[in-house]
This record gives C-alpha cells, structure tokens and sequence, in this order.
C-alpha cells in the first residue's frame, strides 16, 4: 500500500472514530442512560489523564525510566506533591514545583 494512502487512511479512520464516540453522547441525549457508578468513575478522567501526561514527562528522560536523583523534575514533583499536601492550593503547587525545579536544575547543571 502506499505510505501516503496510508496515512491518509489512518488519519480519516482516527477522526471518524473520536467523531463517532464524541458525538454519541450528545445524539443519543435522554435516551443513553449511563449507570450510576459508571458516571461517578467518569468524574475522575479528566485527572486521570493529566496525572498520565504529567508522569511521564517527570519519570522519563530520554525515553528511559529515570528515578535517580540526578532527575530534578521528578524531585520537584514530590515537592510539588508535598505543598499539595500541606496547603490544597493549585497556585502553590505550579509556584512552588516550578521553583524548586529550576533551583535542583541550577544545582545539578553546576
């Protein structure tokens, strides 16, 4: 088959499919009646897929699992988590994660 056929292929069946399963739910309306414990599993995708992409991007370096302590983004994150912890606040997590990952990466490129 032809690369660009190809491509072309994949990328009109990715958009047919995410148009079909976003649009159902608002075609079916009244008449899709989710069970309740699947709607409050539901409420926690949002998270879940933020806390995917954040873990990755601190956990990996170079497309290798990093857990040294010569990773400094995965040590602000615990940082990150910590101030989460203490004070609930979003502000002070992004202030206080972002702070301490460029002070460990000043440290460790020094």
């Amino acid at each position: 088959m032809d690369e660009t056929l190809y491509i072309w292929s994949a990328i009109l069946g990715v958009t047919a499919a995410t148009f079909i399963a976003r649009s159902s739910v608002l075609l079916l309306g009244e008449r899709l009646q989710l069970p309740p414990t699947v709607e409050s599993a539901l409420r926690y995708a949002p998270a879940c897929a933020l806390a995917a992409i954040v873990a990755n991007d601190l956990l990996f370096t170079a497309g290798a699992l990093d857990l040294s302590l010569h990773n400094p983004r995965w040590l602000a994150g615990g940082v990150a988590i910590i101030i989460f912890a203490a004070t609930r606040s979003t502000i002070g997590v992004i202030v206080g994660g972002m702070v301490a990952f460029w002070l460990l990466r000043a440290w460790f490129s020094g």
